[in-house]
């Protein structure tokens, strides 16, 4: 979903539209805008890491993850995380949303669209027992409303908590312990942070701003918003909203953007003009600037955390970092994207020209944590 200009030239930066909406097989969604600044923080004096080849380990554990929808499905890859995967499914009986998990046979559905053409899903989160969230945009562009839905995997019931028909940040829900937690525009240039009980119920508003998408960081939810002319972030606790402390290395992050963290690993891009993936991890007495330069750094963007990894995309592929080796990788074919959290890793790639009706899409998922270590560069 597009923001407006003023809510663009606050906070964010362009981004990229899922492959669905594009007709390729590419990328997620994020919000888009003008360029914020440089991080205002000193990284340590260390070089920054080296690129490795993809080692074959790494390769055969993405290949035994390979993921085989029904016949006569088209999917597209929206969210993964431990044990589970989302993924959207186009056939000939229509378009849905399901739910793959580990050691289930068939996938579990979601929502069928009852438009199996402009509907797309854009973002799920799964606590991996019952309560699961998911978002769908309602429509092929940025500026489409979207819906959000609270699901339960006890009864396989959607309920939908929330339609946004404004401006303001794309949804990627947040479940904690039985509650849904996201943002929406409300007008204004302004977004509210809601949470809902995933089966259904009164949502409360906790935080009103300019501000970016919610994401959890650990015991934190956590996010970009504009205070007067700078940006900075805010953490709230998502057991009840209430503002919570963040970390002090990041406590005073200026104008960051492309940000995440596990709560332990945090992971956020500086600079224009050179961009650098910075990285901070809990004992660590200042972030590091661990990847510099092009191709890897060359609009970087769509950071995920997967286990020990750091996961974000270019233009061109997408890369995983291992801090504790200082080396990182490039993990997919060119355009290929990942999604990510927890210890969840999946990786989605087009045999062939995505646009052509002979592709195949590959999707592969893999415990990031059975991964081993990069090599080093020595």
């Amino acid at each position: 979903m597009a923001t407006s200009g003023r809510y663009r030239r606050s906070l964010f930066r362009v981004g990229a539209l899922l492959s669905v909406l594009t007709g390729a097989l590419v990328t997620g969604c994020t919000t888009d805008g003008g360029a914020p600044g440089p991080v205002r923080t000193t990284a340590r004096a260390a070089g920054p890491a080296c690129e490795v080849p993809l080692p074959a380990a790494w390769r055969h554990a993405f290949a035994a993850g390979a993921y085989r929808p029904p016949a006569g499905s088209r999917p597209v890859l929206a969210d993964a995380g431990p044990g589970w995967t989302a993924v959207q499914l186009s056939g000939a009986d229509g378009r849905r949303a399901v739910l793959v998990r580990a050691g289930e046979a068939a996938p579990r559905t979601l929502l069928s669209f009852t438009d199996p053409v402009e509907h797309q899903l854009l973002a799920a989160d799964f606590d991996g027992r019952r309560w699961g969230a998911f978002a769908v945009l309602e429509g092929r562009t940025l500026n489409s409303p979207w819906s959000l839905y609270g699901w339960d995997a006890a009864t396989g019931r959607a309920r939908r908590l929330a339609h946004a028909d404004r401006p303001g940040p794309l949804p990627r829900p947040v479940v904690h312990d039985g509650t849904v937690m996201w943002a929406q525009g409300t007008g204004s240039g302004k977004a509210t942070v809601f949470a809902a009980p995933a089966g259904g119920g009164h949502a409360r508003a906790w935080h009103t701003g300019v501000l970016d998408t919610p994401f959890a960081a650990g015991g934190l939810l956590v996010w970009r918003e504009a205070f007067g002319g700078e940006t900075r972030l805010t953490a709230v606790s998502p057991a009840d909203g209430r503002p919570a402390a963040l970390p002090a290395p990041v406590a005073g992050l200026r104008e960051v953007r492309a940000l995440v963290s596990d709560g332990r690993t945090w992971a956020w891009v500086a600079g224009e003009s050179a961009p650098r993936l910075m990285v901070w991890r809990a004992g660590e007495a200042r972030p590091t600037a661990a990847v510099a330069g092009a191709p890897a750094a060359d609009g970087m963007d769509q950071l995920r955390i997967a286990g020990r990894l750091v996961v974000w995309r270019t233009p061109e592929t997408s890369y995983a970092l291992d801090p504790g080796s200082r080396a990182y990788t490039a993990i997919t074919p060119a355009y290929g994207y990942a999604a990510a959290s927890g210890t969840g890793l999946a990786l989605a790639y087009s045999l062939g020209d995505a646009k052509a009706d002979g592709a195949r899409t590959v999707i592969q998922t893999v415990d990031a944590a059975r991964l081993p270590r990069l090599p080093g560069c020595g």
